[in-house]
């Protein structure tokens, strides 16, 4: 039987997908029924690239997969400071190691989650920036080892409101069927026809309902958005001071370090 591991952080966990019992599903259970295999699911909560290649990545090379998902890098943009040199280097080493042991690797283009958040321009910027740098190092990575590369920056369908949880970071059940089915088609591209059924992408439960969507903001939102306003918000505000004193775009220069071999410089952002 194919095996399957994934890694990552809370989308692969299946943050908002819930299910009846009260856990979470998400994407890679769905995709792993769709193609017949055993999933391990070692991704976290909170995992940052360093996570992955300190914690995840020796684990995963234990299970010896036939199939792995590096999906990460939204809690590095949300934090501060952000190295887009650490995290390309980071992709680096998780997805090199898998792919030598004969994985094919999942990689991922992630959307701009300022544009979920709704924020204003001056703290949508830069944190569109951070993660245009993010994207910049999965993109060189994922030409460089051949990986299974699916662009949800560019799909229309991620900004698809209906694609989100009430927290609006991390996809709803159909948000996570849309991940399922898009990294399904991008392996029957790669693999052949034969490697299973593809997944069903509407939802097989009902959207939450205004007022349960108000009782989760009541409850946990404002705590999480506390916890992010301690840590995300003055970081955005330093980058938006520093842009309007001067503009730049790191994103250029990373592609540009990464392009010879990842011998990056420091820099912090």
């Amino acid at each position: 039987m194919t095996v399957f591991v994934a890694l990552g952080d809370s989308t692969t966990v299946g943050f908002g997908d819930r299910m009846p019992d009260g856990s979470w599903r998400g994407w890679a259970p769905i995709l792993a029924a769709a193609i017949g295999a055993r999933l391990h699911n070692i991704a976290r909560s909170g995992a940052q690239t360093t996570d992955v290649v300190t914690e995840q990545l020796p684990h995963a090379l234990d299970l010896r997969p036939d199939v792995a998902a590096v999906l990460v890098g939204t809690n590095d943009t949300l934090r501060s400071p952000f190295d887009p040199s650490r995290v390309a280097v980071n992709l680096e080493r998780a997805v090199s190691a898998l792919r030598a042991h004969g994985a094919e690797v999942l990689t991922i283009r992630l959307p701009d989650p300022g544009r979920m958040f709704g924020l204003p321009g001056p703290l949508a910027r830069p944190l569109a920036r951070r993660m245009r740098d993010l994207n910049a190092a999965a993109d060189l990575v994922a030409a460089r080892h051949d990986t299974v590369h699916f662009d949800a920056a560019a799909d229309p369908d991620s900004y698809d409101r209906r694609m989100w949880s009430v927290d609006r970071l991390h996809p709803s059940e159909r948000g996570h069927r849309f991940l399922a089915c898009s990294f399904f088609d991008l392996l029957t591209a790669r693999l052949g026809a034969g490697i299973g059924t593809r997944p069903d992408p509407s939802p097989s439960s009902p959207p939450p309902t205004r007022s349960a969507q108000a009782w989760w903001m009541a409850t946990q939102g404002t705590r999480w958005m506390i916890r992010r306003s301690t840590d995300l918000l003055p970081g955005l505000l330093g980058l938006a001071y520093g842009e309007l004193r001067r503009p730049s775009d790191l994103s250029a220069d990373l592609s540009a370090d990464l392009a010879p071999g990842l011998s990056l410089p420091d820099r912090v952002a």
